[in-house]
């Protein structure tokens, strides 16, 4: 594969439907309860939450690893955390030549948001 190509790279399980109904109205399901604890686990490092708040903040939409991995750690941690929010599937990534950027996983906000909604 050529330097030019776009690659899109893989993710854990794609989220298409936001998952886990709200915590307050019926006991989770173990499946949803599984889904859920993988997002959180996910953002309970303080330097993934960062890297994921970069990324979701962004003007763009999206976000290069080279425009986020001021974190204070080195580049091959940043990556370490990065694959772990893709594969809890936080994030999406896409290689365009040396660079992989980056976006907040579609269903991911929404799930978040729905399972800890009152």
């Amino acid at each position: 594969m050529s330097n030019n190509q776009t690659q899109v790279l893989p993710v854990a399980e794609e989220q298409t439907d936001p998952c886990c109904p709200p915590l307050a109205s019926a006991p989770l399901s173990e499946a949803d309860a599984f889904q859920g604890a993988a997002m959180f686990k996910a953002l309970s490092d303080p330097v993934r939450l960062r890297l994921f708040s970069r990324i979701a903040a962004h003007p763009s939409g999206e976000a290069c690893v080279c425009d986020i991995s001021d974190v204070g750690v080195s580049q091959s941690t940043v990556s370490h955390h990065l694959k772990k929010l893709r594969d809890a599937g936080l994030l999406t990534s896409e290689r365009r030549g040396t660079w992989i950027y980056h976006r907040v996983a579609p269903a991911a906000l929404d799930s978040m948001r729905r399972m800890l909604d009152g």
